[in-house]
């Protein structure tokens, strides 16, 4: 009787339970609903349609990606560049201008081809995400008040003696170094920016970075413009890229930003439009990739919600099948830099050791940056003239043949060993979030092995499952520990002989970020490689 009376009272509360939901749990449970892996990649091709529009407006302009969200809202074959502007970088009282993000090839492409177009997309509410509201204008002042700092001072000191490239660096006589945000921030905040300004020009300046070659490409101030579904574009009075005096940085905000998202309709399926769909990709698109997609984007979207799933699966097994057989891309891309003469070293800011080809030759970053995004390039980043490369071990494939001993620090793969045992060292690292120690531990194993290869004039691959974190983080260790001010390999002896200090590894950081245009690494993990060498720098002291 107590059994019967107890799955009695289960089966009226389970009655009633959709009558007693509160709204918070109704809205949840529509929103899951309405959430669906189908409705994400339709929202996505819905908005590409969009770019794509508004890219035909300026075909002269390159279509940059901001990571990792405006990967979904462009065809690979599209994409000449990515860069990496984060939105917590623009959020109100938290505003930042990184050193660990420069994103200086962007500068010098826009000064390449006479501006650019950026994409990205933000959630429901917002017609613009943080990263372009604040975070690139914040970066565009920044870079045109440095360049015109540059400018005065190599006038100043070349006014007697004509030299020809100040004659190219003095081509522009008004230049605008001013903020230019949108009107929808507030005054009181943006006078909080202005205020910041001359601050993160002089921490910019500071860092190393190579503002001669900026001030060579760039002929016009940048300057960011906002585009997004709800702005109204007369096309008979489109303007021609030559008649703004400064060099457009066009950012697309590719999502509809209405408070609703409304139903939509197909000649065969229903479907519910999500803002922003592209973004947090983890959450949803289940191991689908923006390049996957967009290979598969005809079946997946004409077979339907009820098979999305399942072709999903589908796709992303074939390809884990077909990058653990065969490797991921080919033919083989490497971004190698210029030749130096004898006297320079890799950490110089002279003509040989720029990143930036002449400027009427393709920029090497760009060319590897197009093919990263294609279905079929191989991509190593050698740093310099350091005989150190950096890349992912999902891409490296053929390349290996290019290298003579390899550090892998990817938890998640095992690549080919060498022909010896001394050539390849593996040393699973994760990033911060799951282990706080993980890359100080396995730091000085690093940096033993790079110096013993090193040291007999062989050439290093250091790999991680992206190519863009702790791969970098590691390669920062080794030539901080290893290389000297000039960038020559001693072992480490002016690393003894000088302080540890996070400005000197800022400067290194700028150079290796120069080259691994791709880099992204984090501030925990970057935290742990100041701490691994301090405490080298206390042991012989002790």
């Amino acid at each position: 009787m107590a059994a019967a009376a107890a799955s009695s009272e289960s089966a009226d509360a389970a009655a009633a339970g959709p009558s007693t939901l509160s709204i918070y749990k109704a809205a949840r449970r529509i929103k899951r609903r309405e959430s669906t892996l189908y409705n994400a990649l339709r929202s996505v091709a819905d908005d590409a349609a969009f770019v794509a529009e508004i890219a035909a407006l300026w075909p002269a302009l390159p279509l940059v990606a901001n990571l990792r969200c405006g990967l979904w809202y462009l065809p690979p074959r599209a994409v000449a560049a990515t860069c990496y502007f984060k939105s917590t970088d623009g959020h109100a009282g938290n505003w930042a201008f990184s050193t660990a993000r420069l994103n200086l090839h962007l500068a010098l492409l826009a000064g390449e081809r006479g501006g650019c177009i950026i994409v990205d997309s933000t959630r429901r509410g917002k017609r613009f995400p943080d990263s372009m509201s604040k975070t690139i204008p914040i970066w565009c002042c920044v870079l045109n008040r440095a360049i015109e700092r540059y400018r005065l001072q190599t006038n100043n000191k070349s006014a007697a003696v004509a030299n020809k490239d100040t004659e190219k660096i003095s081509e522009s006589s008004n230049w605008d170094n001013s903020v230019h945000l949108p009107v929808w921030v507030l005054e009181t905040e943006k006078n909080a920016i202005e205020g910041r300004i001359e601050e993160w020009t002089t921490q910019f300046e500071s860092c190393g970075a190579d503002i001669r070659s900026l001030a060579l490409s760039l002929k016009k101030p940048l300057r960011p413009l906002w585009i997004s579904q709800r702005t109204r574009i007369w096309l008979n009075e489109v303007p021609e890229l030559e008649s703004w005096d400064f060099t457009p940085i066009i950012l697309v905000s590719a999502s509809a930003s209405g408070a609703v998202a409304p139903q939509r309709m197909t000649s065969e399926f229903s479907w519910h439009y999500i803002p922003g769909a592209g973004d947090d990709e983890e959450s949803w698109a289940r191991g689908l990739t923006p390049t996957l997609f967009w290979k598969h984007s005809y079946d997946l979207l004409d077979g339907g919600p009820d098979l999305c799933n399942q072709l999903v699966a589908d796709i992303v097994e074939k390809d884990r099948v077909y990058r653990a057989q065969r490797g991921e891309y080919s033919p083989q891309i490497t971004a190698k830099p210029l030749k130096c003469s004898s006297h320079d070293g890799p950490f110089s800011n002279g003509d040989h050791t720029s990143i930036v080809q002449p400027m009427d030759s393709d920029p090497p970053t760009v060319t590897a940056m197009d093919k990263q995004n294609s279905s079929d390039g191989h991509i190593l980043f050698w740093i310099g003239t350091s005989n150190l490369a950096v890349a992912s071990t999902l891409q490296v494939g053929d390349s290996l043949a290019e290298v003579d001993c390899i550090l892998n620090c990817d938890s998640t793969s095992n690549l080919p060993l060498t022909s010896s045992e001394n050539s390849y060292l593996e040393l699973p690292m994760v990033g911060s979030k799951d282990d706080r120690f993980s890359l100080m531990k396995n730091l000085p194993k690093a940096v033993s092995f790079a110096n013993r290869n090193l040291i007999a004039g062989k050439k290093l691959l250091i790999c991680c499952q992206n190519g863009e974190d702790i791969s970098i983080c590691v390669a920062l260790a080794i030539i901080t520990r290893l290389f000297d001010c000039d960038g020559f390999f001693d072992h480490g002896n002016s690393f003894l002989k000088g302080d540890v200090t996070k400005l000197e590894m800022r400067k290194r950081l700028v150079f290796v970020c120069k080259y691994a245009v791709n880099a992204r690494p984090s501030r925990g993990n970057l935290k742990q490689v100041y701490g691994f060498l301090c405490s080298e720098k206390e042991q012989f002291l002790v």
